[in-house]
């Protein structure tokens, strides 16, 4: 077991775009549980850094989301 002090903390972002959802089996688009503006949590490690109008920003899955902050 490693202590907190050498665990990597992981990270909050701002929803800013959504996409259409993942394609099921049967052809339809499945309900995303977060949308535009929700603060999630996430892996340090996660998705994909880009930089947009000057901006950075990360993609993820929705499955790379560990938490959505409510409240």
């Amino acid at each position: 077991m490693l202590p907190d002090t050498a665990q990597e903390k992981p990270q909050r972002g701002k929803i800013l775009s959504i996409g259409p959802g993942k394609l099921l089996d049967n052809g339809s688009r499945g309900k995303l549980s977060v949308g535009v503006g929700d603060v999630v949590i996430y892996g340090k490690y996660s998705g994909n850094d880009i930089e947009v109008a000057g901006k950075d920003v990360k993609i993820l899955r929705e499955t790379d989301i560990l938490a959505k902050i409510v409240g």
